[in-house]
């Protein structure tokens, strides 16, 4: 039975109420516990699957499952510890695009997911081995099986005979399929955190008397934290640790905890996992560090094994603030203040930080977790936590690595719907990334990759601690703008301009005020006041007259934030004018409207909430450009949220069958891949129906002068490229001559590049001058980690040289393709700057395409089209080239634990 790596091995999923199974083929060896499964079904079940009670049903298909088929036939059993729960299987018969398919569950396992989890796999190795239709036989009052099939997300068709409905299912994941799987991923993934985060009992395993240990620390936080659930203590040297008794395992504790925190050395992690996967232990942190790979992996199989969830290992450990958990299975300093923001961090000193900078400024934390190596648990599982808790109102998050950043791409992208999510930016740099191959490659580096991720995502991405808790705070206590024009208010005019200057470097438009409203405003104000914007009001100024002029502006719909920076003065200390205040005490309904920031130049602090009398607070920066920052990262929120959410693009006249059949063409003769030739590369791109200058492949200089004569078209002249396996980038071998007219040129040109190239030029490409447009690149990069990036800049010559490029990861949607056309400085020369306006339609067509070529063909490691060259009718590759390896395909959608 010929398996593909995917469908071979082990993998771990999630079931509705949040149990672990595994999922594998089924074997030989599972005979004897398939035909115990078929044995301890009910009568109703037999006949619900077989069509009668019959014994000798279940044991021939036992005997079908357990015994290696053809290759049209495919087995899948579901393993509760070591208990079969339910199997699947498809056949084929004459069509191979066609497969009947048979479930059935423990009967002890009904309404849990097990079937529905079983059909998810199915579906992803039958469409893997071409099949794309399923069909079903079932009796018409098997009411389960029916609900099964119409909840699993994919088009179904039903025709009734007598008794029994034949269903036909289309194999066709899309939109509603994905968003079926992504809410039965909400549901068990939330239930399996949960003796995570809630847990009823706690175990603290390796809590020790002495002063300083990391086991101690996370009990004494336990309980001065007043934990609302049973708490126990697992040291078998000691009788007590803080006045709680000491039990010597986890064994002898009369009931197993929800959740075990593992502080013991990393040599006796994996044993102790162990131990209290047998006791019955739901969930681990696992706070101990320097585990080596093996140890790791005896870890994560022994939580697999066990079903349990696991934060870790090397980790600062979780806390939940919940009124009726109170959870700190932590060894920070300080406790958690209860707040509103939730926290998931890959490093603990980071994690500490976040603690303290969000206990300082009163926000607070809904739940924290410290995810340290991410075995198990992930940014991911937490987004969906708190998208569910009905706690958290702003998700903040420190990662360093993606296990499957198309997953949390789409996670993020409906979460971030629902609140802000703000992370740092962390490993932005190109340090080990692999010597890049192409232009396109090079253009891709890991902080474009990151930040394509982010954006796409609705993530507000910033560089620092420092400005995650000054945009949090923001987003934490002020509406968010409406745009990007802001008014800035000054006692001072000096600090005005600053701050002007400030938001500018952000961004950020500081436009002219409106003339009712200055002259509104220079009424108001002392004399000397200025009242452009910046809105100079002078030092005498106070604070009520300060307070209506910020209402004033605010309400006047000329700007959509104000900013007000204040020094203190000789004379408002005179007079005793506290003009803070003016920025807390007003209740005026535009301040709920408009975000006002405060720049304080006197305070210590980077960033401070002022609490007003109504309960909402106002944030004070140190220094302009805190503020200004702040106040761009809010803007790009409001921003993203106003754009309907990208509809996914499908061009017409696509051909990936006749694309993959290239490629194994190719990959057949070149193993460990490599760069397929101009004519190869042509053929590929013809599959996508990517626009591309006709051309010519030719061995000699008779060839060449003949093609030449056919290709001259209305230019009169053409490009001779010479072409060879060593000659990928020949512009930088000076392989290329260009502008060839007439005959003797062409030849000229042949016989110099023979000469010069000698055994490496195998052949060349003649191709007709392009006509003048704007010279672009569009490409397509595989990130190992992140999957396709389609880059889009400048081309040609000034391709590296410039590095201007954006980048959005594939699948695009409408708005992302918009997205990349307009976010290259090179943009305006696309719309008319200075020339004629390239189309549009066409350019987005082609992104589209690219798109599409990299989602489908995961051996496209990279594809470069430069120079494209963009003209008011359309546009056209003049340069290709592409190179493969030999991937296999891998559902970033399906459900599975890592």
């Amino acid at each position: 039975m010929t398996e593909t790596a995917s469908a071979v091995r082990t993998v771990c999923a999630l079931l509705a109420d949040g149990s672990t199974v595994r999922l594998r083929p089924a074997g030989p060896e599972d005979r004897e516990q398939v035909l115990r499964f078929y044995r301890e079904m009910s009568a109703d079940s037999l006949r619900n699957r077989f069509f009668m009670v019959s014994r000798r049903s279940g044991e021939r298909a036992a005997d079908r499952l357990c015994t290696p088929g053809g290759p049209g036939h495919r087995t899948l059993i579901a393993l509760h510890g070591d208990r079969p729960i339910g199997v699947a299987e498809y056949e084929t018969g004459d069509d191979p695009a066609a497969a009947e398919i048979a479930l059935a569950v423990a009967d002890d396992f009904h309404r849990r997911g097990v079937g529905t989890l079983l059909l998810e796999h199915l579906v992803h190795i039958a469409r893997e081995h071409g099949v794309t239709t399923f069909t079903a036989d079932v009796l018409a009052d098997n009411h389960p099986l029916h609900r099964v099939l119409a909840d699993l997300g994919l088009r179904v068709t039903r025709r009734y005979d007598g008794t029994t409905v034949h269903g036909v299912i289309r194999l066709e994941p899309d939109e509603t399929y994905r968003s079926a799987v992504d809410l039965r991923g909400r549901t068990a993934g939330t239930a399996s955190l949960r003796p995570l985060l809630r847990p009823r009992s706690v175990a603290v395993i390796g809590a020790g008397t002495k002063a300083g240990s990391v086991g101690r620390a996370i009990l004494h936080n336990l309980r001065e934290g007043h934990f609302r659930g049973l708490l126990h203590a697992v040291n078998p040297h000691v009788r007590a640790v803080l006045r709680l008794p000491a039990y010597g395992s986890v064994g002898d504790l009369p009931h197993p905890p929800d959740l075990a925190v593992l502080a013991v050395p990393a040599a006796a992690v994996p044993g102790v996992a162990e131990q209290c996967g047998r006791a019955g232990v739901k969930a681990l942190a696992v706070v101990a560090s320097g585990l080596d790979a093996a140890r790791t992996a005896q870890l994560t199989a022994a939580c697999r094994r066990w079903g349990m969830r696991m934060v870790g290992p090397s980790c600062l450990g979780i806390a939940n603030t919940e009124p009726d958990v109170r959870l700190d299975a932590t060894f920070a300093v300080g406790r958690p203040l209860p707040g509103t923001a939730g926290v998931a961090v890959q490093s603990g000193g980071v994690g500490i930080a976040l603690l303290d900078g969000l206990s300082r400024l009163g926000i607070g934390v809904s739940s924290f977790v410290s995810l340290g190596d991410k075995r198990d648990v992930s940014g991911n599982d937490l987004l969906q936590w708190w998208e569910c808790d009905d706690r958290t109102g702003l998700a903040l998050l420190h990662l360093e690595s993606f296990g499957n950043p198309r997953a949390f791409s789409r996670t993020a992208r409906r979460v971030t719907r629902q609140m802000p999510v703000l992370t740092v930016d962390a490993g932005r740099s190109t340090a080990g990334r692999r010597a890049a191959a192409s232009h396109t490659a090079a253009a891709a580096t890991p902080a474009m990759t990151r930040r394509a991720l982010f954006r796409q995502a609705g993530i507000t991405a910033t560089d620092t601690l420092g400005e995650l808790l000054e945009t949090a705070a923001l987003m934490h206590s002020q509406p968010l703008p409406d745009g990007v024009r802001v008014a800035v208010v000054s006692n001072a005019g000096g600090v005005g301009v600053l701050a002007a200057d400030a938001c500018a470097d952000a961004g950020l438009a500081v436009p002219e005020l409106p003339t009712a409203l200055t002259e509104e405003l220079l009424a108001m104000l002392p004399a000397g006041a200025g009242a452009g914007n910046p809105i100079d009001t002078t030092p005498a100024v106070d604070a009520a007259t300060l307070a209506a002029g910020v209402d004033r502006i605010a309400a006047s719909g000329a700007v959509d934030a104000v900013l007000v920076a204040l020094v203190p003065t000789a004379l408002t200390t005179a007079v005793g004018t506290d003009l803070v205040s003016a920025l807390t005490s007003s209740a005026h309904p535009a301040r709920a409207r408009c975000p006002l920031v405060a720049v304080l130049l006197d305070q210590p602090e980077r960033v401070r909430l002022l609490h007003t009398d109504e309960g909402r607070a106002v944030p004070a920066y140190g220094e302009a450009q805190s503020a200004a920052r702040a106040l761009r990262h809010a803007a790009e929120r409001a921003h993203w949220l106003a754009r309907p959410p990208g509809r996914p693009m499908r061009p017409a006249g696509t051909d990936p069958a006749a694309a993959r059949t290239l490629i194994a063409g190719f990959l057949a003769e070149n193993p460990a891949g490599g760069w397929p030739d101009a004519r190869q590369t042509a053929r590929l791109l013809d599959c996508y129906g990517i626009p591309r200058l006709p051309q010519t492949y030719v061995t000699t200089e008779r060839e060449a002068a003949e093609a030449a004569a056919l290709l001259a078209g209305r230019a009169g002249a053409v490009a001779l490229k010479a072409q060879g396996p060593d000659l990928i980038h020949t512009p930088e071998r000076g392989g290329v001559h260009l502008d060839l007219r007439g005959e003797r040129a062409v030849r000229t040109a042949h016989r110099e590049l023979t000469a010069r190239l000698g055994a490496a030029m195998t052949g060349a490409l003649v191709r007709p001058m392009a006509r003048r447009g704007t010279e672009l690149l569009a490409g397509v990069v595989q990130d190992e980690v992140f999957g396709a990036l389609v880059v889009f800049g400048s081309g040609g010559t000034t391709s590296e040289l410039l590095a201007d490029h954006a980048a959005r990861l594939a699948p695009l949607t409408d708005t992302d393709v918009h997205d990349l056309l307009t976010a290259p400085r090179c943009a305006p020369l696309l719309f008319g700057h200075r020339g004629a306006p390239a189309d549009p339609a066409s350019l987005k067509d082609l992104l589209a395409r690219l798109s599409q070529m990299a989602d489908d063909l995961p051996e496209l490691a990279e594809a470069e089209c430069d120079p494209l060259i963009a003209r008011p009718d359309g546009c056209t590759v003049v340069d290709a080239r592409v190179r493969l390896l030999p991937r296999h395909a891998s559902d970033p959608y399906l459900r599975r634990l890592p």
